[in-house]
């Protein structure tokens, strides 16, 4: 079992996002520089793993068509975006709450150096985006489109 460090700051952190987003404020957490988060209506939670092989991405995007979603790799950032469609308002129904997000998101990561961009793949399964990322030593092509199955 592996030891993580608490930081007690990150807890004061995801305190006052969450804060803010409960009051409708929009605010754009620092990240490192191996990460670059966008400014959007909402953002997925995200997984990432590495194996000896390959590098997985888990993405989770409940209530979202695969067809609403893009996968692409450009100058060495993974980008994942689209867009969770609000639910019509029916006659008659009467909402007395509303929790769930909806509208445009955005993450994008920055690609390992060592990772195959050109043979990524995407599977979108019950909410859950799985992005594979073969390692590799060949260089990285410039803009890939990554199809999602």
């Amino acid at each position: 079992m592996n030891l993580v460090k608490w930081d007690p700051f990150k807890e004061l952190d995801d305190v006052s996002n969450r804060l803010n987003r409960l009051f409708g404020r929009s605010t754009l957490p620092v990240e490192s520089d191996r990460e670059m988060l966008s400014m959007a209506d909402w953002m997925p939670s995200v997984d990432i793993s590495e194996t000896d092989n390959s590098y997985l991405v888990k993405a989770e995007i409940p209530g979202v068509n695969k067809d609403d979603v893009k996968v692409t790799i450009e100058d060495g950032m993974l980008t994942i975006q689209g867009e969770r469609k609000q639910e019509q308002e029916e006659m008659g129904k009467k909402y007395h709450r509303i929790e769930r997000s909806y509208g445009c998101f955005m993450r994008s990561f920055r690609v390992p150096d060592d990772a195959d961009d050109s043979a990524a793949k995407a599977e979108f399964k019950d909410g859950m985006l799985n992005i594979t990322l073969n390692k590799s030593k060949q260089s990285r092509s410039n803009a890939i489109n990554v199809s999602i199955s």
